[in-house]
């Protein structure tokens, strides 16, 4: 069955890759992509042709909603995750354009973010401390779904959530929650990650090796290949629902989380390693470790910096049992080199 596909970000990082895994699996279906500038726009349609562009950008709520109605399928991972007026453009969208007496049913594939996970150690003002704290899509989303407003996303989940809650008949969501995100991204635009390419930025310019806090946070992570592997498998329970041998209401919702995870990594070692690696490529020389408080943290790096000394681990079940997301990206430590190469040439091109 093909479908008409709406997504944001598609120059973005996540949304990127994952229409390339998408078109490259299902050229029947039609896309449209939200682009910001005409500059954007003209990569993206030399990249892919016959994909429509429209150009606007996430604070055009007219039109959001007028896509997300004409769409069966609205993947958004445009800043997602903190954007809530987009989020309640699209659902308004979504809403007013399907309805399951029609027979035309509305997707809505959603970005979050495994920073939701933070909110105690941020809160209780704990850097860098150990956790044995792991929260679980599937037997735990509970626990999830009744996070304090205050956590990180937490707001914008919360409309997500809710339209599948109240709309489900005519709406079927899904909150992909990714943690750190690695592996050189396969869009026309950006193929670079955010939390674990900053900390190897900071690691070859200041030449050493960061310790947030007690230096013991743990945070799980995805290769960007395995994610947007996940997002196609959505989009193809979209297209074939009678198909799918599980019931909806494990697949879609308003209690459904999806945490998108592969492996963990204590941000320290994980430093450590991307440390080695600068010295081995003789990009610097043996390097030390040193201190790094929140508010340094927030000045070298932003969010990213201070998010390496809190913990976020959240188990990825659901996928795997509901539509046999199996990974098979290398592992954010074999990646490792090629993280520090590619941020080296990139920091050559700037200077």
């Amino acid at each position: 069955m093909a479908l008409k596909i709406f997504i944001t970000g598609a120059t973005g990082y996540i949304g990127g890759d994952t229409l390339h895994d998408l078109h490259s699996q299902h050229p029947e279906h039609q896309y449209t992509a939200l682009i910001r500038t005409k500059d954007k726009a003209a990569i993206v349609e030399k990249a892919y042709p016959e994909v429509k562009v429209v150009i606007g950008d996430l604070d055009n709520s007219e039109l959001l909603e007028q896509q997300a109605a004409e769409a069966d399928v609205v993947i958004h991972t445009a800043d997602a995750s903190d954007h809530a007026g987009a989020a309640k453009a699209i659902a308004a969208g979504l809403v007013k354009g399907h309805s399951k007496d029609s027979g035309r049913i509305g997707y809505w594939l959603h970005t979050g973010g495994t920073g939701i996970l933070t909110y105690e150690d941020d809160e209780k003002g704990r850097l860098g401390e150990h956790s044995d704290k792991e929260y679980n899509d599937w037997s735990g989303v509970k626990e999830l779904t009744n996070l304090p407003a205050t956590a990180f996303h937490r707001n914008v989940d919360e409309i997500v959530l809710s339209t599948g809650e109240k709309h489900g008949d005519n709406v079927k969501v899904a909150l992909v929650c990714p943690p750190t995100i690695y592996g050189r991204g396969r869009g026309p635009v950006a193929t670079r990650g955010r939390q674990a390419y900053e900390l190897t930025k900071l690691i070859l310019t200041a030449q050493y090796i960061p310790v947030v806090g007690e230096g013991k946070a743990r945070w799980n992570n995805v290769h960007v290949s395995d994610l947007a592997r996940l997002f196609t498998l959505l989009v193809e329970a979209a297209a074939e629902p009678e198909k799918r041998s599980t019931d909806a209401g494990e697949v879609w919702g308003g209690n459904v989380y999806y945490f998108a995870e592969n492996g963990e990594h204590v941000w320290t070692e994980l430093a450590e390693r991307i440390g080695d690696a600068c010295t081995r490529l003789e990009y610097t020389g043996k390097l030390e470790k040193r201190a790094l408080g929140k508010d340094e943290a927030l000045e070298q790096a932003g969010f990213e910096a201070v998010s390496w000394g809190w913990n976020s681990r959240g188990k990825a079940e659901r996928a795997r049992k509901v539509l046999g997301w199996s990974p098979s990206g290398s592992s954010i430590e074999d990646e490792v080199p090629n993280m520090v190469r590619e941020e080296h040439e990139r920091l050559k091109e700037k200077s």
